[in-house]
């Protein structure tokens, strides 16, 4: 990344959300990370604000940096979905304690829905997601003006990364990099001033990442709404070709973490001898919450077609995560590899 990726994705971070001069941001995230390093640090140095930084994520003391009224007083928060979690947790989260906060953003991982909407409900705040790699820094984000505490008319809308941000490219591309449709899923690419210069004494893998035309290929697989909101579906590499069938994983996730007691699941590929491949979902309960794989995945044949219905589906205390809260599907991969040998 050059100085001057970094540079013009704060320029752009600071006018997209309105960043103030008046601002104070609550970081809690790590820094060997880009939205710690780069998305949170470079807004708040780049604006001159202060920050009340934590040495690591507390969801108690980031409420209390967040009621704490001694000036500078917080503004912002920026976190990853597993610390949104953990902040609803927090009895004491509610629409009085954030009355001053002007901004939650979110991303590195999936936030839920039911997450979003419960943290609205709680706090009167609509949480702004958005989406970029350690490739791009941001991408996409949801609009700043969505949030109707603050008189906004854009809506930023759930299991939504929001618009491309200005000056960034965004392309929806087949297999053979031909344009998609509105609404097809495909295979994203991007192009813009804060897209890397390449892979570090990696000039063949360079060149394999970006399209014949200076596209980068963001490994990602989305689609773009009618409206203009792009939705990332999931991975490439996490796509479950089942019996010929492309199967999105996060389509069926969507429709599991829907389900009563259901806090959060997983879905994977699995070789299988007959199908090549099959989804195996890992389910985790609410707490309190009772759950039957079998009942989960009788519920899901009467919601979805027959080829995307897990062939497994088990119930966990918890999914494997790395250090910024995504699930690490890798490791759920190797668990369950010999399911079906």
């Amino acid at each position: 990344l050059t100085h001057g990726n970094l540079l013009s994705n704060a320029r752009t971070l600071l006018r997209h959300w309105d960043w103030r001069s008046d601002d104070c941001l609550v970081h809690a995230l790590p820094i060997f990370h880009i939205h710690g390093l780069f998305v949170a640090s470079h807004c708040a140095l780049l604006s001159g604000t202060p920050m009340r930084w934590l040495g690591k994520f507390d969801a108690a003391a980031v409420l209390a940096q967040i009621q704490d009224t001694t000036s500078p007083r917080a503004s912002v928060f920026m976190g990853v979905p597993t610390m949104y979690g953990r902040l609803l947790q927090q009895e004491r989260l509610n629409a009085r304690l954030t009355a001053h906060m002007r901004l939650f953003v979110s991303g590195s991982a999936p936030l839920s829905m039911a997450a979003f909407d419960q943290f609205a409900h709680r706090t009167g705040h609509t949480i702004l997601e958005r989406y970029g790699m350690s490739e791009t820094i941001m991408l996409t984000s949801n609009p700043y003006g969505g949030d109707a505490r603050h008189g906004g008319q854009s809506e930023r809308r759930g299991s939504t990364v929001g618009f491309p941000l200005p000056g960034v490219g965004l392309r929806v591309v087949d297999d053979a990099g031909k344009a998609l449709p509105v609404g097809e899923i495909g295979n994203i690419q991007v192009q813009g001033p804060n897209v890397f210069k390449g892979y570090w004494r990696m000039p063949e893998k360079t060149k394999e990442e970006f399209s014949a035309d200076g596209w980068f290929k963001t490994g990602d697989v989305g689609k773009v709404d009618e409206r203009g909101y792009v939705s990332i579906v999931g991975r490439s590499k996490d796509l479950i070709i089942s019996g010929g069938y492309n199967v999105y994983p996060a389509e069926i996730e969507s429709a599991i973490n829907d389900m009563p007691g259901v806090a959060e699941s997983a879905v994977v590929g699995v070789p299988h001898p007959d199908f090549g491949e099959v989804g195996v979902a890992v389910v985790i309960a609410k707490p309190g919450a009772k759950l039957d794989g079998d009942a989960i995945l009788a519920q899901l044949k009467s919601q979805l077609a027959n080829f995307k219905i897990p062939k497994r589906c088990f119930v966990a205390t918890e999914l494997p995560r790395n250090t910024m809260g995504k699930v690490q599907k890798n490791l759920l991969r190797e668990q369950h590899k010999g399911l079906f040998a």
